[in-house]
């Protein structure tokens, strides 16, 4: 169902950015992703609402993607495990911006329908590996009690290495802490997410 009320920070559209908020762009991507972004010519790369709502603030925004972009670019998770802490955030915090955009990219590591589903009811629902298994968990309850529990932490240490263990939990706080700003803003679906969204599932109102 798409959100019936206006966004409480409208996306700035492309035309309208000025150069700090394009040389945030230009800091965060390589030259031929940006100038797809800003192009308004047919065909072009639709830029995301949530891209241009954070330039809102780009001197906050330039830092924050080229920092995300090690977590989706040079990541030491495998990103299979990645979608999977992020799509389960996702679901715990009712980020339906998040879980949409991620509904689209898990295909694209191995995620099955049958295990987006799975990660809705958590660790116990779905065929999971013992590391999947230990990887939700741990999300669980840094959502909860901010900390990953000592039996869950010696697991992953057996799994992991130091630099997977610090990224894990970037990236459950960063991706929490980007459902609190879509859900805040009141982010709405890019036009080509709102088919997903009608066709996904499980499905849940922010």
């Amino acid at each position: 169902m798409t959100r019936a009320t206006p966004p409480r920070l409208a996306p700035i559209p492309a035309d309208e950015w000025g150069d700090d908020a394009r040389a945030a762009l230009a800091n965060a991507y390589s030259d031929e992703v940006a100038r797809r972004l800003l192009s308004t010519e047919p065909g072009s790369t639709p830029m995301p609402n949530a891209l241009a709502t954070m330039m809102h603030h780009p001197a906050l925004a330039g830092p924050f993607l080229v920092y995300n972009n090690v977590l989706l670019q040079t990541p030491t998770l495998d990103p299979r495990a990645r979608e999977l802490i992020v799509l389960r955030v996702a679901w715990r915090t009712r980020s339906r911006y998040e879980w949409v955009q991620h509904l689209r990219l898990a295909p694209r590591v191995g995620i099955t329908p049958e295990e987006i589903a799975a990660v809705a009811e958590g660790k116990d629902a779905g065929a999971w590996t013992p590391l999947e298994r230990d990887l939700l968990a741990a999300t669980d309850q840094l959502i909860d009690d901010y900390r990953v529990d000592d039996g869950t932490w010696s697991r992953l240490a057996e799994q992991l290495d130091a630099r997977q263990l610090v990224e894990l939990v970037f990236v459950v706080g960063t991706y929490t802490a980007l459902a609190m700003a879509f859900k805040s803003f009141g982010l709405q679906l890019d036009p080509d997410l709102q088919e997903i969204a009608t066709t996904s599932l499980p499905e849940f109102e922010e």
